[in-house]
């Protein structure tokens, strides 16, 4: 019943064709987002070759600099949230069942080698044990003889 639960809460994780699918967003979000980056850029620069150029150019020339500086910085923002939310989906549904399967590896080992330790090793320990024993039995009944 228990796997049947987790079976349940597993989503099925991208494909690579949905992998690349975004990729391409991104990587069109951001050509996009420089190309625009760099239009206000060369708008502003023609503004101020512009004669009479006062401080107060140089001012709003400055805050729109800011604000596309904050925009930029809202566009990182929003893709550090969607890659930390595809690092939680790959810690679920991946690396979690991974972790378990080898911790039931673990404790199928931890249960193995307590069986050969009761039954193999004790009783040829026991066994060494007793000949070790008889041995010396021996050595004490029949002494070495000196040449």
């Amino acid at each position: 019943m228990e796997n049947e639960t987790n079976h349940a809460l597993i989503t099925e994780p991208l494909t690579p064709d949905d992998d690349i699918k975004g990729q391409r967003k991104v990587i069109f979000g951001i050509v996009l987002g420089a190309v625009c980056l760099l239009a206000i850029i060369i708008v502003g620069v023609v503004f101020l070759l512009n004669p009479g150029t006062d401080t107060g150019r140089f001012r709003d020339i400055f805050i729109i600099f800011m604000a596309l500086e904050s925009l930029v910085i809202g566009l990182v923002l929003i893709i550090l949230i969607v890659q930390l939310a595809r690092l939680i989906n790959l810690l679920q549904n991946e690396i979690k069942p991974i972790i378990a399967s080898t911790n039931e590896t673990v404790n199928t080992l931890r249960g193995t080698s307590r069986f050969l330790s009761d039954n193999m090793v004790e009783p040829v320990i026991k066994l060494n044990e007793y000949l070790a024993g008889l041995q010396q039995v021996f050595r004490f009944v029949r002494p070495k003889r000196k040449d």
